[in-house]
């Protein structure tokens, strides 16, 4: 996991403004800041295969106009030289918002939430998000991308709860 940030202020601010402000253009600052954390890990560490965003069911992504993630993917994409595959991952549950459950709720919220329907076999695969709490996401989909067959999966994000 990169997630070079806490989420704590004034960062959470921008996050929250990002994914219910309707501030869309924080996904590219926020990126642009992140970036340099992923491509300092160097070689190996920093080469994934393809950039995977945290899909959105399609009610929410309608009714916010984007995906947050999306927008921090497309810069980490273009920054980094590597692949957005936004296509490959989707929301297959229109469960609860995540940040309005209590953390022992959260596995439960998406177990079974992804769907893969791409061959990632042998492919080194970084989950993109604005921010991880539990894990609870991340690792659900991570187990979805594991199924379709990805070799390795990393989660990178702008910030972290502690």
């Amino acid at each position: 996991m990169i997630a070079p940030f806490e989420y704590a202020p004034p960062l959470d601010d921008f996050l929250q403004a990002l994914k219910f402000g309707h501030a869309r253009s924080l996904g590219r600052a926020l990126a642009l800041l992140v970036a340099p954390v992923i491509d300092a890990r160097g070689g190996d560490a920093a080469s994934a295969d393809v950039l995977v965003p945290v899909p959105l069911h399609r009610r929410r992504l309608r009714s916010r106009g984007y995906n947050q993630a999306m927008e921090i993917a497309r810069t980490l994409s273009a920054t980094l030289r590597i692949p957005l595959d936004a296509g490959t991952a989707r929301r297959i549950g229109a469960a609860a918002p995540q940040s309005l459950l209590p953390a022992r709720e959260r596995a439960a919220n998406v177990a079974n939430a992804f769907e893969v329907r791409a061959d990632l076999t042998g492919l080194r695969v970084a989950i993109v998000d604005d921010v991880i709490t539990t894990g609870a996401t991340i690792n659900a989909l991570a187990a979805a991308l594991i199924r379709a067959g990805a070799e390795r999966v990393e989660a990178w994000a702008v910030a972290r709860a502690l």
